[in-house]
């Protein structure tokens, strides 16, 4: 009996990924939920499990692949389980010869299968009940279309599936591939020519395909800048109150949940007052619509070996300072491990970007599409600063709040960032509101 490892639902709007590793080889033994391959979409790297156990049997989807969701990417033989199984090394030798006669005579088929796996032929006489879907013939580009391909093109009529250019592979039509040609259905400037070949390498260089999420990370990152009219305000904060605050207050906070008081509690609740007094920052435009949120997802952004991710803090108004330092603790191990959901990293409104753990003293930070407004912090650093017509030292931090100007005037967005700010050097104003 043959089991199909299939591509898995991959999240909201991602249907593509890309085989990135297999765990296992043909012929090897694999058990029940055992991690078979790993799989990275535009956002994470997911692993797809054995769903019985058995013998790998044959990889359809080589590393490199890109794959739909519902594509089979290998088979598992789960008769050649029990000829696989080695009898254990403590047994008699007169056991393990009468185990080995047992199971050639009831499972030669079987067995041979599975000690000669690279022999196709072999395989298949074994195994006669396995699909011959291993080996498809390669379908034309036009009649190899998804079931989200498929269902946008009747609701399109008009469009015509042979003069969309397809972006997928072996130029098979993608989700996007309809949407832009329903969108703009006159014909698109001709794009330009790729270079006919890559540029030589030299011999102190070393080419490195970029990842799916690196592609995704600058692909967002260059629509935001060409679709929004954006616009970066800075202000600073005297950081004396919270860091006397947390002094204070470390040791009974850990004592009692366990994680330490960070900052970004801080500017976590000091952002979800402000939008909540500037629900202009927290929208986001949709054509010609502006769409307001009655929610405050605020989106933590990590830096990880494989690029930035943005996992949400979901409804942060009624998340306490301790909630918000055990999830955001918990985000930062799980990125670094890639270990994040897709559904971790979506719905956010509004973003928090901290370029000061890595030594930035200040910085322009590019919107997270469709959000309209992202504040950066910054490192802290002692400043002489007037106080009182007296010129004192105090921990400063610079604040810049980036935000479309499309949606929010420079009125909202100073006012936001002064709300902050205020929120920052008089903490005690967010247990009353203020």
């Amino acid at each position: 009996m043959a089991s199909e490892i299939l591509v898995p639902t991959l999240g909201e709007s991602v249907t593509e990924a890309t085989v990135s590793n297999w765990l296992k080889k043909p012929g090897d033994t694999v058990t029940l939920d055992e991690a078979l391959v790993e799989l990275e979409t535009d956002k994470v790297t997911l692993e797809v499990n054995a769903t019985a156990a058995g013998v790998l049997h044959q990889v359809l989807a080589e590393e490199g692949a890109t794959v739909e969701v519902g594509a089979v990417l290998g088979m598992i033989d789960e008769s050649a389980s029990a000829a696989a199984a080695p009898v254990p090394a403590s047994a008699p030798a007169s056991t393990q010869a009468s185990t080995q006669a047992s199971t050639q005579a009831s499972t030669q088929a079987s067995t041979q299968a599975s000690t000669q796996a690279s022999t196709q032929a072999s395989t298949q006489a074994a195994m006669p009940d396995l699909p011959t879907r291993a080996a498809p013939a390669p379908a034309a580009a036009s009649d190899a279309k998804s079931p989200a391909v498929a269902k946008l093109l009747a609701e399109n009529q008009q469009l015509n599936a042979a003069d969309i250019p397809g972006s997928g592979k072996d130029g098979r039509l993608t989700k996007g591939d309809v949407l832009a040609a329903a969108a703009a259905p006159a014909p698109a400037p001709a794009p330009i020519a790729a270079p006919a070949a890559p540029r030589e390498t030299g011999p102190r260089e070393e080419r490195v395909r970029m990842t799916r999420l690196r592609q995704t990370i600058a692909r967002r990152l260059k629509e935001a800048q060409n679709t929004a009219a954006m616009l970066t305000t800075f202000n600073e904060v005297d950081m004396s109150a919270v860091m006397a605050t947390r002094k204070r207050l470390q040791d009974d906070f850990v004592a009692k949940h366990g994680v330490k008081l960070g900052f970004m509690s801080f500017f976590v609740k000091a952002c979800v007052n402000a939008l909540k007094d500037l629900p202009a920052v927290n929208a986001e435009i949709d054509g010609t619509d502006i769409i307001y949120k009655n929610y405050f997802n605020v989106g933590v952004a990590v830096g990880t070996p494989s690029g930035l991710v943005v996992p949400v803090l979901r409804d942060a108004d009624d998340m306490s300072f301790a909630d918000v330092e055990k999830t955001i603790a918990d985000f930062g191990v799980r990125a670094r491990d890639g270990k994040l959901s897709m559904a971790e990293m979506q719905g956010g409104t509004f973003t928090i970007s901290n370029g000061g753990i890595y030594g930035s003293l200040n910085s322009t930070p590019i919107l997270n599409t469709p959000q309209s407004g992202i504040l950066g912090m910054h490192k802290i650093q002692e400043r002489p600063v007037v106080e009182n017509g007296q010129i004192v030292i105090r921990p400063m931090m610079y604040l810049a709040m980036s935000y479309d100007h499309r949606i929010i005037d420079g009125r909202e967005a100073v006012t936001f960032l002064v709300k902050v700010k205020e929120a920052l050097e008089a903490p005690e104003r967010l247990l009353f509101d203020l």
